[in-house]
């Protein structure tokens, strides 16, 4: 007797069909979020750049302190401990405060030593008043998210540095700066990058050749040697404001020859399509066809190497200003905070001092990482 094989095939699932049927009517953008969310690192890495750029947005609410603010008798004192409790006769209540100091002089190093006193409290609340400040720019305000209760009492959360001003008021200040000339440099790179990009490749020939060349020698230089020609060129005496926006024109003037090369790649492939001969015969100017046709249809790509470029803004920032060629005191960034921990002397009496530098570590890995989940996500049919 015959033995007969019977197949037997299931019908997919009411939730499989469901699925099925929102991807074939979602548009490119959906398809990007669907795919971009079930990266974990991506979303995670969105996740802390929003905060980092809220922090930076509410600075002057965050901060306990403006940047200038010193006390001349707590310099290089160390980290206090916030406690949100404390033991009352009715128990346990919330009462936020920290230790005060007792100073140890040490005869044998000529130096004086901080050491937390647990006898002394300085009480501390959230949403306390304190310096003037105009939230946004705009509003007049002076309510800070944590502050002493007490005007005079010090407060150090992540330490003091060589004036006695506060570390941690001074890093939430610098976020401002590092982050926001990461965005400025990459407007400008993306603006150069697209347009002489797209113009080379566009028009090919000769203005190809000319671009293409300029690129190969700018990239030929050695960007740190370069970087610290130009910036030595600003001039030492000229306002803070000047200063950071010459920085932010030299990091962008080097910073455009690695999209300027995708760019001109995509155009290539771009230039024989339908729409944009339809579009060149429907009598569009070369860069109407090049900012309205062609840079949409890859936009998501630009967005994913936009972000991918913006960590290298900000540590190009920060090594200028670490090296003292860039952004100068009295303008706080990263670098500039950095720069107090430049010799031994300052690591082994004030560590803390390094504080900013895993802000610039922990900003530069959470772009990284959403930069990699656009990439990822922005070709959604892989």
């Amino acid at each position: 007797m015959a033995q007969v094989d019977i197949a037997v095939t299931t019908a997919p699932s009411p939730q499989v069909e469901a699925h099925q049927d929102r991807a074939g009517v979602a548009n490119q953008w959906q398809l990007m979020w669907w795919k971009f969310r079930r990266h974990r690192l991506a979303m995670l890495g969105g996740i802390v750049t929003l905060l980092i750029y809220a922090v930076a947005l509410f600075a002057d609410f965050l901060a306990p302190f403006s940047t200038e603010a010193y006390s001349s008798s707590h310099t290089y004192a160390p980290p206090q401990m916030l406690h949100l409790f404390q033991e009352t006769d009715q128990g346990w209540q919330f009462a936020p405060y920290v230790n005060g100091y007792k100073v140890e002089v040490d005869l044998n190093a000529g130096r004086r030593n901080f050491v937390i006193d647990p006898e002394v409290r300085y009480p501390v609340r959230f949403f306390v008043e304190g310096e003037d400040y105009r939230l946004l720019g705009l509003f007049p305000s002076n309510v800070h998210l944590i502050g002493p209760v007490n005007p005079g009492d010090q407060m150090y959360l992540l330490g003091a540095d060589r004036l006695g001003r506060d570390v941690l008021s001074r890093m939430i200040y610098g976020t401002r700066i590092s982050m926001t000339i990461g965005l400025i440099g990459v407007f400008f790179s993306l603006f150069f990058g697209i347009l002489l990009g797209g113009i080379s490749g566009y028009f090919g020939g000769a203005i190809d050749n000319v671009i293409q060349r300029l690129i190969e020698f700018l990239q030929s230089l050695p960007s740190i040697p370069l970087w610290i020609g130009l910036a030595a060129a600003i001039p030492p005496d000229i306002p803070p404001e000047q200063v950071y926006f010459f920085i932010t024109i030299i990091l962008s003037l080097l910073g455009w020859t690695g999209l300027a090369r995708v760019v001109r790649g995509k155009f290539y492939a771009l230039k024989t399509e339908d729409f944009v001969k339809a579009a060149r015969l429907d009598g569009c100017s070369p860069l109407r066809i090049i900012f309205r046709h062609m840079v949409p249809s890859f936009l998501s790509h630009i967005i994913a190497v936009v972000t991918l470029a913006i960590p290298g803004m900000i540590l190009a920032e920060t090594a200028l200003s670490f090296l003292g060629i860039g952004l100068r005191p009295p303008t706080v960034s990263w670098g500039v905070l950095l720069q107090e921990a430049q010799n031994i002397r300052a690591i082994s009496t004030a560590p803390w001092l390094f504080w900013p530098g895993f802000g610039v570590v922990l900003a530069v890995l959470a772009l990284n990482f959403l930069g990699d989940g656009l990439r990822d996500a922005a070709d959604p049919y892989t």
